[in-house]
C-alpha cells in the first residue's frame, strides 16, 4: 500500500505522540546521518546558511532525508572536507493511519471507523514556527553552492521555508 501525501500529516492537529515505549511497531526514521561533511573542523567555515520554518507544522522523516540527499548532492562537489551540513530537527512525532478496506464486500466486513485509533506508519518531526531545520556551512567562496544546496533542500520540505545567509568576521 503506497504512503498517502504529506499534505495528509502536514497540519499539526494533536500534541506530539512520542513515547514509543508504549506504541508497537514504530517503524525507524528514515534519515540515517545528521551531520555530514567535514565535522570536527566546523568552526573555521564562515559562511553559515540556515534554513527556518516559517509555519508551523509536521516535517516526515522522508521528506528530511530527502532534503539532506538533495543539499549533499550539490555540497559533496566541493568536496568532503570542505563544508558541513547539519539537519537540526529529529522525527520523534509517530503517525498513525487508520487503514481503509477498499473492493467488494469491504463495507460488510470492516467496521469503519469504530475503535479508529490507527497503526504507527512513520515517524515525523514536529515543528514550531521560526524553528531552524537544517544548516549548511563553508568557506566564504563557497557561499553560491550552500546557498544553492539549502534552496534545492527547501523544495523537498512540505513547510513554507525562509533561508538565511550568515557571513561570520
Amino acid at each position: 500500500m503506497p504512503k498517502r501525501p504529506a499534505r495528509c500529516y502536514t497540519k499539526i492537529s494533536s500534541p506530539p505522540y512520542t513515547r514509543k515505549e508504549y506504541i508497537h511497531g514504530v517503524p525507524a526514521p528514515e534519515i540515517r546521518m545528521f551531520e555530514m561533511g567535514n565535522t570536527k573542523e566546523k568552526d573555521k567555515f564562515r559562511a553559515w546558511v540556515h534554513l527556518y520554518a516559517i509555519e508551523p507544522g509536521n516535517i516526515r522523516a522522508r521528506s528530511l532525508e530527502a532534503a539532506r540527499k538533495a543539499a549533499n548532492y550539490v555540497l559533496k562537489k566541493l568536496g568532503r572536507n570542505a563544508y558541513f551540513l547539519k539537519i537540526c530537527v529529529y522525527p520523534h512525532h509517530v503517525l498513525r493511519e487508520n487503514k481503509m478496506m477498499s473492493g467488494a464486500g469491504a463495507d460488510r466486513v470492516q467496521k469503519g471507523m469504530r475503535l479508529a485509533f490507527g497503526k504507527p506508519i512513520e515517524t515525523a518531526a514536529h515543528i514550531r514556527k521560526e524553528t531552524l531545520i537544517m544548516e549548511a556551512a563553508s568557506h566564504v567562496e563557497n557561499l553560491e553552492h550552500l546557498k544553492e544546496a539549502i534552496r534545492r533542500a527547501s523544495h523537498k520540505i512540505p513547510l513554507k521555508t525562509r533561508i538565511v545567509v550568515e557571513v561570520k568576521k
